[in-house]
This record gives C-alpha cells, sequence and structure tokens, in this order.
C-alpha cells in the first residue's frame, strides 16, 4: 500500500512549528484507517490547528449539485470554524486568513479539469500569494492514473469555475503536481510546498493503490464512477441524465427520447476501446427526468489501461445529437455561477468543439487537432512531475 501526504506529515515539524494552521478538506480527506485529516493534524501539531476549510459540496459532502451553498459551520468533532468556499466566496478571504500562517490543502481529486476542487485549490494559492501566507499540499492518488492525458486544451473564452487553466480534461497529475504546475506556469507565485507519497507510480489506478476509497462528492461513490467521469460529466451541459438521482452516477446516461438502435450504429463506427455499452432503462429519483423513465446505457469499463473516457463520451454525445436533433438540447445557464455563456461550452473548454460535433466532425479527426497543443501541455508539465512510471 502507498502511504499519501497527510500520513507523512512528520516531515513538516520544522516548516510548521510555531505556525498557526488551518486545512482545506472535507469528509473524504482521511488516511488509509480512515482517520480524518483534521484529526492526524491535530494530534501532530495540536493547538496550533486553528481552522478549517471546505470546498464544494461542503465539509461532510453533504450538497448535490452544483450552485448548492454551503455555510461557514462549526465542527462538531473538534470545535474549529470550517470556512465554506461554495458559498457567500469561492476565495478565501483576508479575514479567513488571519486565522493562520500555513493553509494545508489535502483533498481528494479525480484528475479531471472540470471537477471544482481544482480551482478552490488555486483560488486558495491566488489568496495565499496575497495576503503573504503559505500553502502546503498533501498529496493524494489521482484516481484515473496518470499516464493517459486525454483532451482539448482549454480556450480563454471559456475560462469558468469548471476550467481556470489552459489543461486538457484529463491531464494525468496528481493534485500536488497539479499545484507546482499551476503556481509557476499560470503565474501565481505562492509560497508553495508539498509533501508527496511514497510508493505511488504513475501507472497506479485508483484499486492498484490498496488505498481505501472515501467519496469526495455525492455522485462519486467508487473509483470506477471516477473512470467515466472524465467524458460523462459533458452531460451536466446537455438535457440528457447524467445519472443523477441513480445508484450509479456518471455510469448510466440517457432519456426518454433516447432509442438504443440509432445510437449503437453510430458508436459502431469509432474505436471505442476498454469499454461495453450495455443497453437499459433507468428512473432517476432526482436531478433530470425525475420519475421518469429513461432510455439509455451503463458505460462498462472493461480494459481500465485502454479506455478512454473523453473520446468515447464525445462519440456519445455526437451520436445523441445528430440522432435525435429535434430532442437533443443544451441546458441553459446558470451553472457553476456563470450566468450568460452555455454550460455545454464552460465543460467542454471550446466553444469550436461543440460546433464541430453538432456539425458532425469525426471525433477521431478532432483528437489529431489537439495533438500539437498536448504535446506542447506534456513538455510543460514534465518538470513539475514527482513520481515515476
Amino acid at each position: 500500500m502507498i502511504s499519501i501526504g497527510l500520513e507523512n506529515i512528520a516531515s513538516l515539524d520544522a516548516t510548521l512549528k510555531g505556525k498557526r494552521l488551518g486545512v482545506l478538506c472535507n469528509q473524504a480527506s482521511t488516511d488509509n484507517k480512515m482517520q480524518h485529516a483534521r484529526d492526524v493534524i491535530k494530534d501532530r501539531f495540536g493547538d496550533r490547528l486553528c481552522c478549517l476549510f471546505s470546498p464544494q459540496h461542503g465539509f461532510f459532502s453533504e450538497k448535490q449539485d452544483n450552485m448548492i451553498e454551503s455555510d461557514h459551520v462549526k465542527d462538531p468533532v473538534s470545535g474549529l470554524p470550517v470556512f465554506s468556499l461554495y458559498g457567500e466566496t469561492r476565495k478565501p478571504t483576508a479575514t479567513m486568513f488571519e486565522h493562520i500562517d500555513v493553509l494545508l490543502i489535502d483533498i481528494v481529486d479525480v484528475g479531471t479539469r472540470v471537477y471544482t476542487f481544482l480551482y478552490t485549490m488555486a483560488y486558495c494559492m491566488e489568496a495565499a500569494a496575497e495576503h503573504g501566507k503559505q500553502i502546503v499540499v498533501l498529496d493524494r492518488p489521482n484516481p484515473v492514473g496518470c499516464q493517459a492525458v486525454e483532451g482539448n486544451i482549454l480556450q480563454d473564452d471559456c475560462s469558468s469555475f469548471v476550467g481556470l487553466y489552459p489543461i486538457p480534461m484529463r491531464h494525468g497529475m496528481t493534485f500536488a503536481e497539479l499545484a507546482l504546475f499551476i503556481n509557476t506556469e499560470c503565474g501565481i507565485g505562492a509560497d508553495l510546498q508539498v509533501v508527496p507519497m511514497q510508493g505511488y507510480e504513475r501507472s497506479m489506478l485508483f484499486r492498484d493503490t490498496g488505498f481505501p476509497w472515501v467519496a469526495p462528492s455525492p455522485n462519486m461513490p467508487t473509483p470506477e464512477t471516477a473512470l467515466v467521469y472524465p467524458g460523462q460529466v459533458i452531460w451536466e451541459g446537455t438535457n440528457c441524465s447524467e445519472g443523477r438521482g441513480t445508484c450509479l452516477p456518471f455510469e448510466l446516461v440517457g432519456a426518454p427520447f433516447w432509442k438504443h438502435a440509432p445510437i449503437l450504429e453510430r458508436l459502431s463506427a469509432v474505436d471505442l476501446p476498454g469499454c461495453y455499452f450495455r443497453p437499459l432503462v433507468f428512473q432517476p429519483t432526482s436531478g433530470k427526468w425525475a420519475e421518469q423513465v429513461c432510455t439509455g446505457f451503463q458505460i462498462h469499463v472493461t480494459d481500465q489501461e485502454t479506455f478512454l473516457s473523453y473520446r468515447t463520451s464525445l462519440v456519445l454525445l455526437q451520436a445523441v445529437m445528430l440522432s435525435f436533433p429535434e430532442e437533443f438540447s443544451y441546458k441553459e445557464p446558470p451553472y457553476e455561477y456563470e450566468f450568460e455563456r452555455l454550460p455545454i461550452d464552460l465543460i467542454l473548454g471550446d466553444k469550436v468543439l461543440r460546433k464541430a460535433l453538432e456539425k458532425g466532425v469525426s471525433v477521431l479527426d478532432l483528437e489529431e487537432k489537439w495533438k500539437l497543443q498536448l504535446d506542447t501541455f506534456l513538455e510543460k508539465r514534465e518538470k513539475y512531475l514527482l513520481y515515476v512510471a
């Protein structure tokens, strides 16, 4: 079994001596014995732990969907104040940071550009640079692995809280590597230190690590959910159900107007390795099409190493667009505090991509056009990588 950054905090004894600490975390921030980060840190540093910060979904990951805000609360276990960074503000204020000298970040990420925890970390780094505080990122595994990199690079006109930086949909980096990358490449310039994992290799998917999974958000119940999420998240920008309100969010997808045969015919024309589309019907209890029967699919990942989550979902999205042009539509704003731009553009990160899909341009041809951008990204990120293949 690997050891995560939280389990290696003894290395911080000298760095943190005499300093007041805060921790950005949620209920998934545990060690391999399920001990919570705030308890591990308090056990080692005592009363120098002064406050906690929580990302989207709340400290206990109890909030279901986007733009469901969390209030500042008092942690019932430690008695410490918990400052919500998904409520009246998404960036720590000077008043919040008056409590601390150093912010420790211990968050479960899922390896996808649109997962907001990355941007909460980035805003914390920006605030630290502005207010003269230090950031320490305690590293954790990327559950979808650090070898495969997929997708188009985010364009500036699609920048939002689900995409602030020019990175691909599946970036192939751990949280600490991402912190090092954006701190330098995106000009944040925070006083940043990271605590790496021990025994981790880039080729590891989550089940390979031997580490227990704790859901970082309500609709990320298993590592298998994370595997499909870099593609399946795009359905949030449409009128199709991404499986919220079922026991298999993001693994299930569909809508009442879907029909299996025309979709499968289009899917069969494209190489989609490592997965199987199982036709089914399902009935969400909440979210889109709540209490209505949806025709759709469960995506079964049959080979995790060859599965291309983003390609798979883009091909499925295009098949639905072209098969049901009258019934299919995009979700209207707002989405993650954006009130004018289409959510699908923010998720895809490029308006040109959406328009190309609408015109029937092959996803494989689109991937060829992204190759140069991806090569540039891979070259830039190389110096920030902490682990061997």
